[in-house]
C-alpha cells in the first residue's frame, strides 16, 4: 500500500474541519467564542488536508510469531466471553499479523459506522452540504417546510452548541417571514417524503427510543431528535416521539402560527429550488416557490460527529445519503444495499456484512473484522483520500467522544492512551472496538477486536483496550 498516512500524536487533533474539541482541550482553551458562524455558501469539492501524516519507522515491522504469543493470553481472557473475533494488520505493508474467526461474521454494534462513514464520504465527498427548505403552499399563507436529511439542525442561537455551527430553525423562519412580506401565514406542512419505508429498524430493541438511543428515522428534526440539545454517553437523552412534527410546531411558533394548524403534509409539484423571490413582494409568491433555506455544515463535519458522539441517528441519514447518491430507495434497506454496493465499488469484500441499518444499533447486523479492517487500511492509504477523513472523527483512547474514559485501567492500558483511535460499539453482550494504533516503533497497525457472550461490559471493554494496549507498547 503506497502514501500511508497516520496519526503522529494524538492523531492529529487540530485537523481541519475538527469543531468540536476534544477532552481536556475544551478546558485547556477556554469557551467558544460567542459569534455564531452564519450559515456558509456551498463549497466546491476540496482536495482533503492530510488528517494525518506520514509515520516512519523506527524498527523492525511486526514479527506475527510475537504478535501471536503477545495477544493470545488477551484474547482468550474469560471476560470477553465465548467468542472472539479479532484481525490485525500492519497498515504499511498489508503483512497479516494476527487472526481468529476475521472471516467470520458477528454482532458488531456501533463499529458498523465505520462503514457508514466510508461510504457515505465515498457517495458525496466531504465538502457536500444538506439542505432544509421552505415553500410556499398550495393555499395564500401555507408554509411548507421541507425535510433534507439534516439532523443537525438546531432550534435557535442559543441551542448549547450540541453541534456547533449548525444550520438553525430560527434563521429559515426570519427567511420565510422576510420573504412572504405582508402575506400572514397560516399554516405549516411538514413535508419528510425524501425517506421512505418503516421509521424504526428490524432488530431494534423496543425500548431504544424511548431510553434516549435513537429516535425516529425522518428527514426533517432538530438536534437528532433530542427533547433538549444534550448528548450523554449511554442514553438517556429523551427524543421526541414524532421529531419532524414537533419541528414544524417549533418553526410555527416562531413565524406566528398556532401549533394546532402543524400537519403533515407535501409541498406543490411546481416547487422550484431557489426561484429568489423579491423579499417583501408577496404578491409574487405562488405554490412552490422557495421562501427560505438553511445548509448543514460540510458531510466531513457531520461524519465527524457520528463517530465522536457515537450518534445513531446521524448514521442513519447518513445511511440513507448513500442510497440518495446512488440513485435508490433512501430507507433501512435501501440504504443497507446501497452501502454494501459502494463497499464493493471500493475493492472491500462487502459479503462479509450484513446490514439491517447504518448504525449498529440492529442486533440483527453482522460484520466480520476482516472487512473493517480492510476498510480503515483502505482510508490510510492514498488510493481514497475522502476516506482518510475518517480518522478525524475516530475517538482517541483517554481523550476524547466514547474513548475519553477508557484506557484507564487496568494501570497497564494507560500507555494507548492518545496513541489508539477507534470506533467503540457495545450492545448487551456485544462489545467491539476497531481502529488505528501506532506501536513504540512507530509502526501503523489497524484492527478489529469482536467479542461476544462477556457477562460484565465494563470488564469486557478494559480486556479490549488490554489488546489494543499490548500492541502498543509491545512493538512486537
Amino acid at each position: 500500500m503506497s502514501g500511508l498516512v497516520v496519526l503522529t500524536l494524538l492523531a492529529g487533533a487540530a485537523a481541519v474541519g475538527l469543531v468540536v474539541r476534544p477532552g481536556p482541550v475544551d478546558e485547556w482553551l477556554g469557551a467558544e467564542p460567542a459569534a455564531t458562524p452564519t450559515t456558509a455558501a456551498a463549497t466546491p469539492e476540496p482536495t482533503p488536508t492530510p488528517v494525518l501524516m506520514a509515520a516512519e519507522s523506527d524498527g523492525a515491522a511486526p514479527d506475527p510469531v510475537a504478535v501471536k504469543a503477545a495477544l493470545d493470553p488477551l484474547v482468550n481472557a474469560a471476560a470477553l466471553g465465548s467468542t472472539v473475533h479479532v484481525q490485525v494488520v500492519d497498515a504499511a505493508t498489508g503483512t497479516l499479523l494476527y487472526e481468529r474467526n476475521a472471516d467470520k461474521m458477528t454482532t458488531p454494534a456501533s463499529t458498523t459506522k465505520v462503514l457508514t462513514a466510508a461510504t457515505v464520504l465515498a457517495a458525496r465527498g466531504p465538502a457536500h452540504r444538506l439542505e432544509t427548505r421552505v415553500v410556499a403552499g398550495d393555499e395564500p399563507g401555507e408554509v411548507v417546510i421541507i425535510g433534507g436529511g439534516d439532523a443537525t439542525l438546531a432550534v435557535e442561537k442559543d441551542d448549547k452548541d450540541l453541534f456547533p455551527g449548525a444550520a438553525r430553525l430560527d434563521d429559515l423562519a426570519a427567511q420565510v417571514k422576510k420573504a412572504l412580506g405582508g402575506t400572514k401565514p397560516t399554516r405549516v406542512l411538514v413535508d419528510t417524503s425524501l425517506f421512505t419505508g418503516p421509521e424504526t429498524a428490524v432488530g431494534w430493541d423496543t425500548g431504544d427510543i424511548s431510553a434516549g438511543q435513537v429516535a425516529r428515522i425522518q428527514s426533517l428534526m432538530t438536534n437528532a431528535g433530542r427533547v433538549e440539545p444534550v448528548h450523554n454517553e449511554y442514553g438517556g437523552d429523551p427524543r421526541h416521539s414524532d421529531p419532524a412534527l414537533a419541528t414544524g410546531k417549533l418553526f410555527a411558533k416562531m413565524i406566528g402560527v398556532p401549533t394546532s394548524a402543524v400537519a403533515k403534509g407535501e409541498a406543490p409539484e411546481s416547487a422550484a429550488v431557489d426561484p429568489s423571490p423579491s423579499a417583501g413582494a408577496a404578491a409574487t409568491v405562488a405554490p412552490g416557490d422557495e421562501l427560505g433555506k438553511v445548509e448543514s455544515p460540510p458531510m466531513v463535519q457531520i461524519v465527524d460527529w457520528m463517530l465522536q458522539q457515537s450518534d445513531n441517528v446521524l448514521a442513519e441519514v447518513l445511511g440513507r445519503q448513500v442510497a440518495l447518491a446512488a440513485g435508490g430507495e433512501p430507507s433501512f434497506k435501501g440504504a443497507a444495499t446501497a452501502m454494501k454496493d459502494r463497499l464493493t465499488e471500493l475493492g472491500l469484500p462487502a459479503e462479509l456484512a450484513v446490514l439491517n441499518d447504518a448504525s449498529g444499533l440492529s442486533n440483527r447486523n453482522a460484520i466480520a473484522p476482516e472487512l473493517l479492517v480492510k476498510t480503515l487500511a483502505l482510508a490510510a492509504g492514498d488510493d481514497q483520500p475522502a476516506l482518510s477523513n475518517i480518522f478525524n472523527g475516530l475517538p482517541v483512547a483517554g481523550w476524547s467522544g466514547t474513548l475519553e474514559t477508557r484506557f484507564a485501567t487496568p494501570r497497564a492500558n494507560e500507555t494507548a492512551q492518545g496513541i489508539v483511535r477507534a470506533k467503540t460499539g457495545s450492545l448487551s453482550g456485544v462489545n467491539t472496538l476497531a481502529g488505528v494504533l501506532v506501536t513504540r516503533e512507530r509502526q501503523v497497525l489497524v484492527f478489529a477486536i469482536m467479542a461476544k457472550g462477556g457477562a460484565n461490559a465494563i470488564t469486557a471493554r478494559a480486556a479490549l483496550d488490554k489488546v489494543a494496549a499490548r500492541l502498543v507498547a509491545c512493538g512486537c
